[in-house]
């Protein structure tokens, strides 16, 4: 064998050694291939604290909790040149205005385009997710299954006057869905309650529930669409639960107004 081959042959093993170790340590310690994510987060939020913290821009919101969206932990806008196309989704319409609306303006199109760019593409190396009609789709099957405005109102839990505690929130959620949810809350100005805003129920690769208290979470970026990256997760304290956007009155549950 020539000399001048050998080398190549040499160095050649050689660099790919390196970067076979180095391949395996980035997995070791779970930085996989930045696309790659373990978890989804079935996010609600609840439309009249969206409307608070945009007021200027606010229409009369709907009265129950709609999607936000349906996002993969650790990733965004995976395939750039995947584009979002409306009519993949006529079928769907009606249930998409309806219970995935743009809270804030009467054209929806352009929030389902940014929820399919920066999270549907990254949801499509599931199977059951790889396409647009199979993404909203499965997200309004889930969204109906969890019944989330119904079930918050057979445990006592329903917008007005009346503050909650949040560990009493999170005890009903438990009781429902037997997992944890995340839930955040708009921070409170002085002299008032802080505000339920959104929440986000964890799900498995399978689509099964589970807890959201690992560590991990801490990794998630927010979305930003409706700048909800105001909110954070609620503090064990009073939660007000706001039934019109521009007043915040209390009343405590022997009826004092505070």
């Amino acid at each position: 064998m020539k000399p001048v081959i050998l080398y190549v042959l040499i160095g050649s093993c050689f660099w790919l050694g390196i970067f076979s170790t180095f391949a395996k340590c980035t997995l070791a310690n779970g930085n996989e291939h930045p696309h790659t994510w373990g978890k989804l987060y079935l996010v609600h939020h609840w439309p009249v604290t969206v409307c608070k913290m945009n007021e200027n821009e606010c229409k009369d919101p709907v009265m129950y909790w709609t999607i936000h969206g349906f996002w993969p932990d650790k990733t965004d806008d995976c395939n750039r040149t995947w584009h979002f196309n409306i009519s993949e989704l006529q079928d769907l319409m009606e249930d998409m205005r309806e219970y995935w609306p743009d809270v804030l303006h009467p054209n929806h199109t352009y929030f389902w385009k940014h929820e399919w760019e920066k999270h549907g593409t990254c949801a499509a190396t599931l199977e059951a997710l790889n396409s647009q009609k199979k993404y909203f789709s499965k997200t309004l099957e889930l969204y109906k299954k969890l019944n989330l405005n119904n079930y918050l109102l057979k445990v006592g839990i329903k917008p007005g006057s009346t503050y909650y505690q949040m560990e009493d929130i999170r005890k009903a959620l438990l009781s429902v869905y037997s997992v944890i949810p995340k839930i955040q809350c708009l921070p409170p100005e002085e002299g008032q309650l802080q505000i339920l805003g959104q929440i986000k129920f964890c799900l498995t690769k399978e689509f099964t529930l589970r807890n959201c208290t690992d560590s991990k979470d801490n990794f998630y970026y927010e979305d930003d669409f409706f700048h909800t990256e105001d909110l954070s997760n609620c503090n064990d304290t009073l939660t007000y639960y706001p039934l019109h956007v521009h007043t915040q009155s209390y009343t405590s549950a022997n009826g004092t107004k505070i």
